[in-house]
């Protein structure tokens, strides 16, 4: 598999001292360029460290908008004090530069469409948790969906138990559909396969694990030792979800793939 990082040709990165002829060479060539974002203004405009550069509110977000084009609010405030990518729209004066992140996004989804492939492992950012799935920005406002079966062999209640806002992750392209614009995202191929997981722990170690369910005969509780190693303990009362527990390594059956464990 192969680790990308979106960056087509022409990205560059500026700064708030960014000279001016950076800025216009960006705008008559057309590339993306990053900033960071310092403010959102009571109409929703974001204010970036690019001289006076304005993302209008019309111009910040290409899926999540209103029949106007205009993005919700939340969207607009979400993105105060982080780094963005957008196209150079218009320049007005040495101060005064129009900014658009529907065209970046664009021309990333261009791009991507182009050179992304299912199997590929891709850099993102967290944006937004549900309780089925994980948003993930992949580049220039580009969102794939991480759904929560797809985040660890071991099975989690929500994703907040792996995941959180911000967070820098790899994920692996799922199914991509150039149609309908949407990207499906995988992380538990990135979590080590079964014999990685278990290299380093053998019968009679002592190790910690946490609590995941009982099987519904109640006849042991799943235990997680690692995101893709999960274990059978003997069942025991008063234990909850999500606990944290010392646990003996009885048999490892390594051609079943199989664990058994107590609880101590």
């Amino acid at each position: 598999m192969e680790y990308l990082k979106f960056i087509p040709e022409g990205w560059i990165e500026t700064e708030a001292n960014y000279a001016l002829n950076n800025i216009k060479d960006a705008f008559e060539n057309g590339k993306i360029m990053q900033g960071l974002v310092y403010d959102c203004d009571s109409r929703f405009n974001l204010h970036v460290k690019l001289g006076d550069g304005i993302i209008p509110r019309n111009e910040v977000d290409y899926i999540d908008s209103d029949e106007y084009g205009l993005a919700r609010p939340s969207i607009c405030m979400n993105k105060k004090n982080s780094y963005v990518q957008f196209k150079v729209k218009e320049i007005y004066d040495e101060n005064k530069i129009l900014l658009s992140r529907k065209k970046a996004y664009e021309d990333a989804f261009n791009w991507m469409k182009e050179n992304l492939e299912e199997g590929m492992i891709i850099k993102g950012i967290v944006k937004n948790i549900r309780k089925y799935g994980v948003f993930i920005e992949i580049g220039a406002g580009v969102v794939g969906l991480l759904h929560i079966e797809d985040i660890s062999v071991s099975r989690i209640k929500t994703p907040e138990e792996r995941f959180t806002i911000g967070q820098k992750i790899n994920v692996m392209i799922k199914s991509i559909d150039k149609i309908n614009n949407k990207i499906v995202l995988s992380y538990k191929e990135l979590c080590g396969t079964w014999d990685e997981n278990i290299e380093g722990l053998s019968e009679k170690m002592i190790v910690k694990g946490i609590v995941k369910e009982a099987d519904k005969y109640k006849n042991g509780l799943f235990v997680e030792l690692k995101p893709n190693l999960v274990g059978l303990a003997e069942y025991k009362d008063g234990y909850q979800y999500g606990q944290s527990v010392d646990v003996y390594i009885k048999k490892i059956i390594k051609e079943k793939q199989k664990i058994k464990l107590v609880i101590v």
